[in-house]
């Protein structure tokens, strides 16, 4: 018998349901050649590129930092990108849950590699494969920074004014 507190529950699983299927089809999967290629152009943009997982404790903890950031640079030639490093088969169980529990503006695409031995190298030689990790990268890989830790807001600002002062000003 459909009563209104069931229908109400139908209502509620209907909407998360709709708002699971929005997000899987929105989150990019990218191969370790699509993203590097997407990140490592010839553009004056820099790019901030966070590797996180939502099994992560530090990595979630420092999310709201660069959503931040992102936003109150938003009209800058700055762009930042949020990895996730969680396992692709994970997407509708794990990672939309979480982004629909932690709402974030900054985009986030999903890093589908296995083998750590295969794409760890290609983003730093300074990884050890730890997360969080955030790699900044300005013109075709040629100046980047790669920091192996959580980082706070300030801390984002001082090392891309730091790029900016070295590669940009000059």
């Amino acid at each position: 018998m459909l009563t209104r507190k069931n229908i109400h529950k139908l209502y509620a699983l209907f909407f998360c349901v709709l708002s699971a299927s929005i997000y899987a089809q929105t989150i990019p999967v990218y191969k370790i050649n699509t993203l590097l290629q997407r990140i490592h152009n010839h553009s004056d943009t820099i790019y901030v590129v966070n590797f996180w997982a939502t099994w992560c404790k530090p990595c979630v903890m420092e999310l709201p930092e660069f959503d931040r950031f992102s936003k109150e640079h938003s009209q800058e030639k700055i762009k930042v990108l949020l990895v996730s490093m969680d396992f692709k088969e994970d997407i509708t169980k794990k990672l939309i849950p979480f982004l629909d529990k932690h709402p974030l503006k900054t985009e986030v695409v999903l890093l589908d590699e296995i083998d750590g031995n295969v794409f760890i190298n290609k983003i730093s030689e300074q990884w050890s494969g730890a997360i969080p990790a955030t790699l900044f990268t300005y013109k075709n890989k040629m100046k980047t920074q790669f920091v192996e830790k959580k980082l706070n807001y300030d801390q984002l600002i001082e090392i891309v004014k730091d790029i900016k002062d070295k590669f940009i000003s000059n």
